[in-house]
């Protein structure tokens, strides 16, 4: 049975009006052409859907079995192309989002929230990882665009910088990096933040707790130690933010994180000071496959992402709304 949509539709109205003169009005369409196509449809079904009275177009027993599946089919296609036309619209479909903790926790929220009032039907998949995840993900087509920290060439990946933020030294209070300063020396974090820059040599025989070798954190850690020539006293690695700041906490070394991770770790109560000498920033950006067609919602939110300061979430000190 090789029928249309078209062909359903009219033997529903039709069947809901009761005369081919009224469905032809309703449809639009000359009652004769009606005619023909409720024939059709009979000869390809092969009964009669139509008991033909004088005053009245009745549906045989058949024809209301006919009529119900056709309801149920031309139900279902309407709601599939109303989700397709929503979906070529950008209001419908979904967005996969891979991205690093720390961004996923501080920067994207605020983005999703704003995104999503002005596209409450689009779902939005967010993953965290650590950054060669990250990026696999978008390689291999798995989500369709990551937010990121740009550490090196993106080879085959396109990247659109978004922000940047730039790295403090935490460390545990009454430690010597506090002392000092005026009244900010007796402070916490709060209070800690109007202390002068510390240069990264400074660090020089500190016992650290590095972040492992797969989080973008130590890319650009490692790379501002090498230009200041710095010499750390023992080495602790942890792969967890948390536990990052959990052992600086407890005495057992200082450590170098970047301005969005600082709301991460409020609980370890801890004091920092900006790091400078070098000036270390970490661009922040969309990273995308250039190749793959991307769906109008995922091009809804990238606009948003690169919108700016005037549609831009509030950052966390030592983060910057940087487009470029």
């Amino acid at each position: 049975m090789d029928l249309t949509i078209q062909q359903l539709r009219v033997v529903l109205s039709v069947a809901r009006e009761g005369s081919f003169t009224a469905a032809g009005e309703r449809m639009r369409l000359a009652q004769s052409s009606l005619s023909r196509t409720v024939a059709e449809v009979e000869r390809r079904v092969g009964i009669t859907l139509f008991e033909r009275t004088t005053r009245r177009v009745l549906l045989t027993p058949a024809g209301r079995e006919f009529a119900d599946v056709a309801e149920r089919v031309v139900a279902e296609f309407d709601r599939g192309i109303n989700h397709f036309s929503g979906f070529l619209a950008g209001t419908r479909g979904l967005v996969r989002i891979a991205t690093l903790p720390s961004l996923a926790a501080t920067l994207l929220p605020a983005i999703v929230s704003r995104f999503r009032r002005d596209h409450p039907d689009v779902r939005i998949h967010i993953e965290d990882g650590l950054l060669g995840q990250v990026l696999d993900r978008v390689r291999t087509g798995q989500v369709d665009l990551a937010l990121t920290v740009l550490t090196g060439p993106p080879e085959t990946l396109g990247f659109r910088q978004i922000a940047v933020d730039h790295f403090y030294c935490v460390f545990p209070r009454g430690h010597r990096f506090g002392e000092g300063d005026g009244p900010a020396g007796k402070g916490g974090a709060a209070e800690g933040t109007a202390r002068p820059p510390l240069a990264w040599a400074e660090l020089t025989g500190e016992p650290f707790i590095a972040f492992d070798q797969a989080s973008s954190v130590r890319v650009f850690a490692d790379r501002a130690l090498r230009e200041a020539r710095v010499r750390l006293g023992p080495i602790t690695e942890a792969r967890n933010i948390a536990a990052v700041a959990g052992l600086a906490a407890a005495g057992l070394g200082v450590s170098a994180v970047p301005g969005l991770v600082l709301p991460l770790i409020e609980f370890a109560r801890l004091d920092r000071r900006r790091l400078e000498q070098p000036a270390l920033a970490r661009p922040i950006g969309v990273m995308f496959d250039p190749v793959r067609p991307q769906a109008p919602a995922v091009r809804h939110f990238m606009e948003l992402l690169e919108a700016g300061p005037e549609t831009g979430p509030a950052f966390p000190e030592g983060a910057d709304w940087q487009p470029g």
